[in-house]
Parts: C-alpha cells; sequence; structure tokens
C-alpha cells in the first residue's frame, strides 16, 4: 500500500508540470459603464419604456460583480464563463404623491466552448453555449398610486443558446484589437439575443494586460399572458465601454 501511495505521488509529481504546459488561463475582473434603453412589461403593464443611463444606475446601484475566466489549451478548444451581477433599488414619487419602491436584481452567466482556427496572422475562434439571465423584480406601490393590492414580483430566469466568433489581429508588440460577436435565443427561451463587442488590449507583459472594450447587449423576451399577473417581457439593449485587467498564467 506505502509502495502504491508512492508510486501515485511520483505520477502526480512528473503530470502537473505538463498539464500545466498544456494549458494556460486568464481571469479579469472589469467594470461596465452600462446604460440601458428598450421597454419592458410587468403584471398589467406592458410596453414601459425603459431609458437609464449610467449615472442613473450609479446613483441607484446597491452591489455590483463582474468576472470573466478563459481556459485554453494547446490542442485549439478552451472554455469560458463570465459572470455579470447588479442589484438596483430606487423610490420614485408618483403626481398624486405615492411612492413607488422597486428593486432589480439582474444577473447574467455566459459558458462557451472555443475551438481557435490555425491561421498564423491573426486568431479567429469560434464559440458555441449558453447565456442564462436570472432577473428578479420586485415592486411596492403605494395605495395613492394603485388602489388594491400593492405588491408585484416577478423572478424569471432562462438560458438562451449562443453561436459566435472572435477576431484578435496584433498591431504592435504591445496592442491588440478584437471583435467579438453572437448571436442566439432563436425562439427557445427569448424570441433573440445578441451582442457584440470592440476590444483595445494593452500588453504590459506576458501575465498583465488592460482591457478597454465597448459592449452592446441586445434580448427580447416575454413570458405569461399580456395583463396578467405574472407577465414579464424584457426587450432592451445594455450598452457601455468597459474596463477590465486580465490576469495570465
Amino acid at each position: 500500500m506505502r509502495n502504491t501511495s508512492v508510486l501515485a505521488v511520483l505520477a502526480l509529481s512528473i503530470s502537473a508540470p505538463a498539464l500545466a504546459e498544456e494549458w494556460s488561463f486568464s481571469v479579469e475582473p472589469y467594470v461596465l459603464g452600462a446604460s440601458i434603453t428598450g421597454d419592458a412589461g410587468l403584471g398589467r403593464v406592458s410596453g414601459a419604456p425603459v431609458d437609464v443611463d449610467f449615472s442613473r444606475i450609479l446613483e441607484t446601484l446597491d452591489m455590483a460583480a463582474m468576472v470573466h475566466f478563459e481556459a485554453h489549451s494547446r490542442n485549439g478548444w478552451g472554455f469560458a464563463l463570465d459572470y455579470g451581477f447588479m442589484d438596483l433599488s430606487d423610490d420614485i414619487f408618483g403626481s398624486r404623491g405615492g411612492v413607488l419602491d422597486a428593486r432589480v436584481r439582474q444577473g447574467t452567466l455566459e459558458g462557451l466552448l472555443i475551438r481557435q482556427s490555425d491561421i498564423p496572422a491573426y486568431s479567429l475562434e469560434y464559440f458555441a453555449g449558453f447565456r442564462w439571465w436570472d432577473n428578479d423584480v420586485d415592486v411596492l406601490i403605494d395605495p395613492a398610486i394603485l388602489p388594491g393590492d400593492s405588491t408585484r414580483k416577478v423572478d424569471a430566469s432562462w438560458i438562451d443558446l449562443i453561436v459566435g466568433a472572435r477576431w484578435t489581429q496584433p498591431i504592435n508588440d504591445r496592442w491588440l484589437a478584437r471583435v467579438k460577436g453572437d448571436i442566439g435565443g432563436f425562439g427557445v427561451e427569448s424570441d433573440f439575443t445578441a451582442s457584440l463587442a470592440l476590444s483595445a488590449i494593452y500588453e504590459f507583459s506576458d501575465r498583465y494586460a488592460l482591457d478597454l472594450q465597448y459592449k452592446a447587449l441586445w434580448v427580447d423576451y416575454e413570458d405569461g399572458n399580456r395583463g396578467q399577473s405574472g407577465y414579464f417581457s424584457y426587450d432592451t439593449v445594455t450598452h457601455g465601454p468597459i474596463v477590465g485587467f486580465q490576469f495570465n498564467f
């Protein structure tokens, strides 16, 4: 038994460096200067305009977290995970003196399987995966605004399948240009979802890089019967600059 344990430890010590050489990893925390435009529906209210700029989001933001992770193998395959979360709350004063207290918790998680093409001059990657949306909306309406039941709540979570590509072109020894886009939904959950990101990446070294992006994310989702309790629709585009810092190892 002791000999078997020794052999297992030796095998692990030999294979671990080889495994590390086969894979590369990247972790990138980032901040998004988001603005949201479009329209939404909640219960009996449908087609309500949504137009929230970044300064308004900052005023109502309670908590946020955003991080991107990638792993790539030398055989050309890889995967990526991206998670963003915002918790917003606000008090809105009505024309009749009532107060509407609204809280929105929005999270998105992307999981992608990546395949890199063997092109020497630039990097072209294809990917397929999912985008998981998790939206919780709580609204408390003062009776001065709407008599009767003053509580509205919707918990909406769904998964969209997506496909896309990412192109990366070196500009010089330090700068890279990158374009990434995807499309999905296909009526399975959302009628439509897509994203487009333009990036300029500055590499301080092999381990550290600054990622400057402008990204737009579209979604057109509807669930339930219009005008009924539990109805939820979300047809918006979230867009704005991104600043991230990459740690490569």
